[in-house]
């Protein structure tokens, strides 16, 4: 379930890129934004790519500009997938970042942004971060959760989901294809989970975070899905 579409179009990596700044978040570093005083906090659960990625980190400064406290850990403990090591392949690579270890990592994530005192920790994954995601909402540690162009997230994955969701989709991505994406959303309704399903054209796997800036249409399809992600969270975040 892992290909080419999870590496196309690699983000050129900034550790300091955003208007945030990196703090320790639990026992892994973190790309944080926005008022630890929030009362709602977001945790973005980045692709392959990691912690570094601009894009994301910009997403994670407009998600911060919302009003949340917007926390974005290096899940991938400072070895993000790299397509230009010829040594470390993805199927190499993949086995030593797990979404399990991601999945147990979150949930030391969640402690920690609860004991600033914040109330509500809602989920945002990107591919790879869309299973760790998943895994939350399965077991009901977060109140609502947004998966874009997930990986690796299975139709048993989203019958174990029964908080508000969110699954926005490529109509061109063969990990999470259109069929697939339509069957999450036929088990959600048959299930009556709160959920929002949407498929966008022309797009492809990753389009929401690995845009290219400078390719117009391509930054106007990942804008209207942030403001979904925006959406969603103002709904059910609370």
């Amino acid at each position: 379930m892992s290909g080419p579409e999870c590496c196309s179009n690699p983000p050129a990596l900034n550790p300091s890129a955003g208007s945030g700044h990196v703090d320790k978040i639990g026992a892994l570093d973190a790309y944080v934004a926005g008022s630890p005083n929030s009362n709602s906090a977001v945790l973005l659960v980045s692709d392959i790519f990691g912690y570094e990625a601009p894009n994301l980190r910009k997403l994670a400064d407009k998600v911060a500009a919302a009003g949340y406290y917007v926390v974005v850990p290096d899940f991938l403990n400072g070895e993000p997938y790299n397509p230009e090591n010829l040594n470390r392949p993805l199927p190499i690579w993949i086995k030593d970042h797990g979404t399990d270890k991601g999945f147990e990592d979150a949930k030391l994530i969640i402690e920690a942004i609860k004991s600033k005192g914040v109330s509500f920790v809602g989920a945002a994954g990107f591919c790879w971060g869309g299973k760790v995601a998943t895994e939350l909402a399965k077991f009901k540690l977060i109140p609502a959760v947004v998966l874009l162009h997930p990986s690796f997230v299975s139709v048993d994955d989203i019958k174990g989901v029964d908080i508000p969701i969110s699954i926005l989709g490529a109509e061109i991505d063969r990990l999470s294809p259109p069929e697939l994406v339509k069957q999450f959303e036929e088990i959600l309704t048959a299930n009556s989970v709160t959920s929002f399903v949407k498929i966008f054209p022309k797009v492809s796997h990753g389009w929401t975070v690995r845009y290219k800036p400078e390719d117009a249409e391509e930054v106007k399809a990942a804008e209207e899905a942030h403001q979904d992600l925006l959406d969603w969270f103002a709904k059910h975040l609370k």
